[in-house]
Protein backbone atom coordinates (compact mmCIF):
# COMPACT_ATOMS: atom_id res chain seq x y z
CA UNK A 1 0.00 0.00 0.00
CA UNK A 2 1.92 3.55 -1.03
CA UNK A 3 1.39 6.41 0.09
CA UNK A 4 -1.06 8.61 -1.24
CA UNK A 5 0.45 12.07 -0.73
CA UNK A 6 3.63 13.25 0.78
CA UNK A 7 2.03 14.36 4.29
CA UNK A 8 1.04 10.70 4.90
CA UNK A 9 4.33 9.64 4.19
CA UNK A 10 6.20 11.56 6.46
CA UNK A 11 3.74 10.93 9.09
CA UNK A 12 4.69 6.96 8.51
CA UNK A 13 7.89 7.61 9.14
CA UNK A 14 7.44 9.57 12.47
CA UNK A 15 5.73 6.52 13.37
CA UNK A 16 7.98 4.00 12.37
CA UNK A 17 10.99 6.16 13.94
CA UNK A 18 8.97 5.54 17.67
CA UNK A 19 8.67 1.86 16.68
CA UNK A 20 12.34 1.62 16.47
CA UNK A 21 12.57 2.99 19.93
CA UNK A 22 14.86 6.19 17.94
CA UNK A 23 12.19 8.45 18.58
CA UNK A 24 9.67 9.07 21.75
CA UNK A 25 6.38 8.51 21.55
CA UNK A 26 5.42 11.91 22.95
CA UNK A 27 7.03 13.66 20.05
CA UNK A 28 4.47 12.22 18.05
CA UNK A 29 0.88 14.07 17.57
CA UNK A 30 -1.87 13.74 14.83
CA UNK A 31 -2.19 10.76 12.11
CA UNK A 32 1.44 9.24 12.62
CA UNK A 33 0.56 8.73 16.76
CA UNK A 34 -2.62 6.68 15.61
CA UNK A 35 0.07 5.33 12.80
CA UNK A 36 2.43 4.12 15.67
CA UNK A 37 -0.54 2.40 17.65
CA UNK A 38 -2.28 0.27 14.89
CA UNK A 39 0.46 -0.33 12.03
CA UNK A 40 2.69 -2.51 11.95
CA UNK A 41 6.51 -1.83 11.13
CA UNK A 42 5.71 -3.52 8.05
CA UNK A 43 3.42 -2.08 7.17
CA UNK A 44 5.17 1.57 7.89
CA UNK A 45 7.99 0.88 5.94
CA UNK A 46 6.27 0.24 3.13
CA UNK A 47 4.51 3.63 3.49
CA UNK A 48 7.30 5.49 4.01
CA UNK A 49 9.73 4.16 1.46
CA UNK A 50 7.46 5.45 -1.14
CA UNK A 51 8.85 8.07 -3.57
CA UNK A 52 7.82 11.16 -3.17
CA UNK A 53 8.42 13.40 -6.29
CA UNK A 54 5.27 12.92 -8.02
CA UNK A 55 2.85 12.69 -4.95
CA UNK A 56 0.86 16.11 -3.97
CA UNK A 57 1.55 17.20 -0.34
CA UNK A 58 -2.26 16.58 0.97
CA UNK A 59 -4.84 14.42 -0.33
CA UNK A 60 -8.86 14.82 0.56
CA UNK A 61 -10.25 11.30 0.93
Amino acid sequence: MPAKSAAQQKAAGAALSVRRGETPKSALKGASKSMAECMSETQLEELARTRHESKPDHVDD
